[in-house]
């Protein structure tokens, strides 16, 4: 069973539309024990950066931080991706889960802001979740705020200098695209996550 994380950013019933279309059993959930009981999680998320105070803080904060540390995959996507970092200039006061080394930025008023619809990812030659997906695939991007290139990035795209589209480490996998709005190609990822 997958534990779709309610932390209160929304986006959830088309991540579970999605999940369930694979044939995959899951539920949404906030309370710790079941996402305790989870075989999988996925954290996704829209909103401001300020959102992410409960999976770092509480029962749900402790839960996810002990099902991350028991080496059950999780899947960030858009905002759960930019949780994994150490933070975001958007809350400045707020710690990320430090995964992956660095901080997430504003685009600059050079470019439209939010980065919204269809965009290139280059691919990275090992990455699991994107196994079988071609580089140069379009997914479907909202925010406006990005992480920047790390060691662990797996994937990247292009919207005013290059950033992290996906990054992965051990049993962590994060996305800044939305997989369930990303048409096959979304599919193919989510499918990814569910057979780890």
């Amino acid at each position: 069973m997958i534990a779709i994380i309610d932390y209160g950013a929304g986006n959830l019933a088309s991540v579970v539309k999605a999940i369930r279309h694979l044939g995959r059993e899951c539920v949404v959930t906030g309370d710790g024990d079941t996402v305790l009981g989870a075989e999988k999680l996925i954290i996704p998320g829209v909103g401001n950066f300020r959102a992410t105070l409960p999976l770092s803080a509480g029962g749900l904060g402790v839960a996810v931080r002990s099902a991350i540390a028991s080496q059950k995959p999780v899947l960030g996507i858009c905002l759960g991706l930019q949780w994994m970092f150490e933070g975001s200039e958007e809350a400045g006061e707020l710690q990320g889960l430090g995964i992956f080394p660095g901080h997430c930025t504003r685009f600059s008023e050079r470019v439209k802001s939010p980065h919204v619809g269809w965009n290139r990812v280059a691919i990275g030659p090992h990455s699991r979740l994107l196994r079988d997906i071609p580089s140069d695939s379009y997914v479907y991007f909202t925010h406006s705020y990005w992480a920047p290139l790390c060691p662990d990035t797996s994937a990247t795209c292009v919207y005013e200098a290059p950033f992290t589209a996906a990054a992965e480490s051990g049993n962590l996998f994060g996305v800044q695209f939305h997989p369930e709005k990303s048409g096959d190609i979304g599919m193919k990822i989510l499918e990814n996550f569910c057979a780890l």
